[in-house]
């Protein structure tokens, strides 16, 4: 079955960096569109980047152009979401995510908080 398990959460001061990473099985990876969502405390789930699986096009919210990259390893079925220049509103949970067959599959996320 579908499995993505996120890694990478901590507790980090502003202005720091964090790297994520969503071990992926359970499909075929190479040309899986993959992304990463994150969920702020009493907001709604939003989109933060992604990664097609041809070409590896990458698109990103607005709110983290320049500071995050995705990226992909289809030999190790993992992508990485760095992030860099965190800012307190960065805090969040964040979900590595992928749609198989018209299905959305979620990871369990991973806490992100940026506090002084």
């Amino acid at each position: 079955q579908v499995q993505l398990v996120e890694s990478g959460g901590d507790l980090v001061q502003p202005g720091g960096s964090l790297t994520l990473s969503c071990a992926a099985s359970g499909f075929t990876f190479r040309g899986a569109g993959m992304n990463w969502y994150r969920q702020p405390p009493g907001k709604e789930r939003e989109l933060v980047a992604r990664i097609f699986g041809t070409w590896n096009t990458t698109n990103y919210a607005d709110s983290v152009k320049g500071r995050f990259t995705i990226s992909r390893d289809n030999v190790k079925n993992t992508v990485t979401l760095q992030m860099n220049s965190l800012k307190l509103e960065d805090t969040a949970v964040y979900y590595c995510n992928t749609r198989i067959a018209g299905r959305g599959y979620w990871g369990q996320g991973t806490q992100v908080t940026v506090s002084l």
